[in-house]
């Protein structure tokens, strides 16, 4: 289990997360919603090491983190997949995939048949350039490299954004599909409700840098959540 505790963040002298507290279990999704500018993105890249955070603690399994890069939060086990994808546009599809081997030992340096079960396209576009795809063919590239460093912990940073209706449900049943596999806690950051609320286990609406609902699927009420992200 990945849990955050009580965690800050300031872009210099504003403080941008006030103290926000949330769990991600192995096998659930874990959604983190609210509007524009409420800290979402911050707190994907305090869990992911591309920002440090100011205060509080991120564990996985019990075991305290404090990873200082991406690089060392990658090596800990965490994924993620940016906000606008930044595959590599002058990179083939099969290099940017590549790039995921860095936190690998060498015997492992492989991509794994199911990334071509997930993404079939990809496998037809294998020596296509990463800028020469679609923006969804370019969401999948982006989900399918974080997948390659065999990731514990998987963020993904609006994945439907920009995404036409055919992809979005393509990459709704990956992550339908990667949940169920039991070995990976998911946490998914969407504006999207009603594709986030088909697939979420658990909510997080978040109101100017602070948690102000959560709560399990089933206990949640849809209106009260919709309401807190839709202000």
């Amino acid at each position: 289990m990945l849990t955050v505790d009580s965690l800050t963040l300031h872009y210099g002298q504003s403080q941008i997360l006030h103290g926000v507290s949330l769990s991600a279990e192995p096998g659930k999704v874990t959604a983190v919603m609210g509007t524009n500018g409420v800290g979402k993105t911050s707190l994907l890249k305090a869990i992911a090491g591309r920002h440090p955070y100011s205060g509080g603690t991120i564990s996985l399994d019990g075991q305290r983190l404090d990873h200082l890069n991406a690089y060392q939060a990658a090596r800990a086990g965490i994924a993620y997949v940016p906000q606008g994808r930044e595959v590599f546009p002058l990179m083939t599809v099969m290099e940017n995939l590549e790039s995921g081997f860095a936190c690998l030992p060498k015997t492992e340096r492989g991509v794994p048949e199911h990334i071509w079960e997930l993404f079939p396209i990809l496998k037809e576009f294998t020596h296509r350039r990463g800028g020469d795809l679609s923006g969804g063919q370019q969401q999948q590239l982006a989900i399918a490299r974080a997948l390659i460093a065999r990731p514990r912990v998987l963020l993904l940073d609006e994945p439907t954004e920009g995404i036409q209706p055919n992809i979005i449900q393509q990459i709704g049943r990956v992550i339908a599909q990667l949940r169920d596999q039991g070995d990976m806690a998911i946490i998914l950051v969407e504006q999207y409700f009603d594709f986030t609320w088909g697939l979420a286990d658990s909510f997080v609406a978040m109101t100017r840098g602070e948690v102000s609902l959560s709560g399990r699927a089933g206990e949640v009420d849809r209106t009260a959540l919709l309401d807190k992200v839709s202000i």
